[in-house]
């Protein structure tokens, strides 16, 4: 009975979708010609900011993997406190997706990881940072680059209404503020709000008087007063801009900064599908990160991913999340920890608010579509938490496929173990046949070989012997997704009390209580089981830490969920502390923070609703922090 109760619920959450390896590389025409670019780059050591570099100005790709940077006085090293001249060679990889990489501009063993936004009005803009650094250590950057428009941008197509965030991370500086430049050098009167490190919440004002601009090679000089008492920016800032004007980046030829701006769209931008990010924390911790997350404008609830490095201590994990947002008519909205606009043509920036100061830009993603067999590039995805593709998988994770005629008609796996082949349908990772689960022509639901563990992994769909199209992952560790009632992976986790039944709202979990979460993508296990099985008392090979509420949760068993095929279970206990209501589940594996999932607790507990909001990367951790030496 128990059995059969567990199967129904799984089915109902399943039923959803129902009811030798080398980087794919055929997005590299995305980038080609002429670039501007800034990158920032950030190097720590023993909790203690030592050095950083700032490289902008022009960049060249030719279109098939190669770039080139020959510039003069462009390179800001804290190290030496002049402007060097630069001049390299690189390479890059850029997928069908525009997720890939550029080789690094420090670095001969390093990449900046990225992805390339929409072709169209934000065409061939790269955003990413170098996550996977080693050199010297490891180090952090953020690394943007737009195509320099033709005809170039001037004085006089400046013009209009902009927001503008800029994050002084030497200084520990955030500020937001709205510019409107007239088209002939003019931004006039400009009011900055934002926050200073160590002053905590207090909202810092500046008025920047009589501003001015002028353009060069199609880059703007923003002139800043610089009277002593400016307490959020001053000096000079470069700017460069999207080929349609619409954003805006840069920052200090001298300092440190990062600056990312958008102009106002007319009337209430829409903010919703898939959008590349990248962006800073500057609080208790101090990292960078790229990703990708969808926003559902229908429930106002966007799910998202960063891939993180912290810069002190090299911690290197993915995050992923959920957030609610409400755009207002003029474009602004915020949570506790970070204050948005969404400009013309929905890109997204955003800046901390203190005392988490931060940036963030998030710009749409391409379009997608193929013939015949066809995976949607973007397209595969946790089968539990819907976490963006940019989350990557891990050996044994359900997974989700996207695309068009993926298989002729719709089909379920009656019996376990999984087939490996379905309605004439097959799924290799890496050359290895994948169990599945679920297909229709419009998505698959298969399960990750244990054996396809790997950096990456190439998968692709076969349909009665014809294939598709082969899409890059990530492969980690862990990926971990937490189901969801309803399935989505937003909302209330899949969490069950000791007699079977679900938690909700009306049967809340309680404080010293063991409640059984289940959920997908903890990686390997031992002993081991043979791909698509059900289950056995299988514990994970990673650990794997539980956190309700903000609130270390002891576990007393992580491992698959017996008798169920592609699950895996946790059991954990609800800590003392924990607040009465939605409480954020969240789940940390060795390089992975999943924190999407909710799980009610009753009454007993307290009297009022713990915060469902995402922290930035995570904020338990804290490190001190100074500026570089010059």
């Amino acid at each position: 009975m128990k059995l059969a109760r567990l199967l129904a619920i799984f089915c109902a959450i399943t039923g959803w979708q129902a009811a030798a390896q080398t980087w794919d590389t055929s997005g590299n025409g995305m980038l080609n010609g002429t670039y501007y670019f800034r990158e920032v780059v950030y190097f720590g050591s023993n909790g203690t900011l030592t050095r950083a570099i700032a490289l902008y100005g022009n960049i060249s790709f030719n279109g098939s993997g190669t770039y080139t940077i020959n510039c003069t006085n462009c390179v800001m090293d804290s190290a030496y406190g002049a402007p060097q001249s630069y001049a390299l060679s690189g390479t890059y990889s850029i997928s069908a997706s525009g997720y890939g990489f550029l080789s690094s501009t420090i670095s001969s063993t390093d990449r900046v990881y990225g992805l390339v936004s929409q072709q169209g009005t934000q065409q061939g803009i790269f955003i990413g940072s170098s996550t996977e650094s080693t050199f010297n250590g490891g180090f952090n950057d953020i690394f943007i680059a737009a195509p320099l428009a033709s005809p170039m941008p001037t004085n006089a197509t400046f013009k209009g209404s902009y927001w503008i965030a800029d994050m002084d991370t030497a200084n520990g500086i955030g500020s937001m503020f709205q510019v409107n430049p007239d088209g002939a050098g003019n931004l006039g009167n400009v009011t900055l709000t934002g926050y200073v490190e160590g002053y905590g919440s207090s909202v810092a004002t500046q008025t920047a008087s009589a501003v001015k601009y002028s353009f060069s090679g199609g880059a703007a000089v923003v002139a800043f007063p610089s009277p002593s008492n400016a307490t959020l920016i001053a000096g000079q800032k470069y700017l460069y801009f999207s080929p349609d004007g619409n954003f805006v980046f840069g920052g200090s030829p001298t300092g440190w900064d990062f600056l990312v701006g958008v102009r106002t769209a007319s009337g209430t931008p829409g903010f919703g599908g898939l959008y590349y990010q990248a962006g800073m924390d500057v609080s208790s911790v101090f990292d960078t990160y790229y990703g990708s997350l969808n926003a559902n404008p229908n429930t106002g609830v966007a799910v998202g991913h960063q891939r993180v490095r912290d810069v002190l201590d090299g911690y290197l994990y993915g995050y992923t999340y959920s957030d609610a947002y409400s755009v207002k008519s003029d474009g602004t909205y915020s949570n506790t920890f970070m204050r948005y606009v969404v400009g013309a043509g929905g890109v997204r920036i955003g800046s901390g608010i203190g005392p988490y100061l931060g940036l963030n830009v998030a710009l749409p993603a391409p379009s997608f579509s193929g013939s015949g067999v066809f995976i949607n590039p973007a397209g595969v995805v946790n089968a539990a938490s819907s976490a963006p593709f940019t989350a990557g998988i891990a050996p044994g994770d359900f997974i989700t496929i996207y695309g068009a005629n993926l298989a002729p008609d719709t089909a379920t796996a009656s019996v376990v173990p999984f087939p490996t082949k379905l309605d004439g349908v097959q799924v290799t990772v890496n050359g290895l046949p994948a169990p599945v689960q679920f297909v229709s022509p419009g998505q698959i639901s298969a399960i990750v070989p244990y054996a396809s563990g790997s950096s990456t992994a190439q998968i692709q769909v076969i349909n009665n012997n014809v294939p598709s199209n082969t899409v890059t992952m990530a492969v980690n560790l862990t990926a971990p997704g937490v189901f969801t009632v309803p399935p989505g992976g937003v909302g209330h986790g899949a969490v069950l009390h000791a007699d079977y039944s679900l938690v909700t709202a009306q049967n809340p979990a309680q404080v010293g209580e063991t409640v059984s979460v289940y959920l997908t993508g903890l990686g390997t296990v031992n002993p081991m089981i043979s791909d698509g099985s059900a289950g056995v008392f299988s514990q994970t090979n990673n650990p794997v830490e539980v956190y309700i509420g903000g609130l270390a949760a002891p576990t007393s068993y992580v491992g698959l969920a017996p008798q169920l095929a592609g699950l895996y279970q946790i059991n954990v206990a609800i800590p003392s502390g924990v607040t009465a209501g939605d409480n954020t589940l969240e789940i940390l594996g060795p390089d992975s923070d999943a924190a999407e999932a909710l799980i009610p607790v009753g009454s007993a507990t307290g009297t009022s609703a713990s915060s469902v909001e995402p922290q930035p990367a995570v904020a338990r951790r804290h490190m001190p922090r100074r500026a570089p030496s010059k």
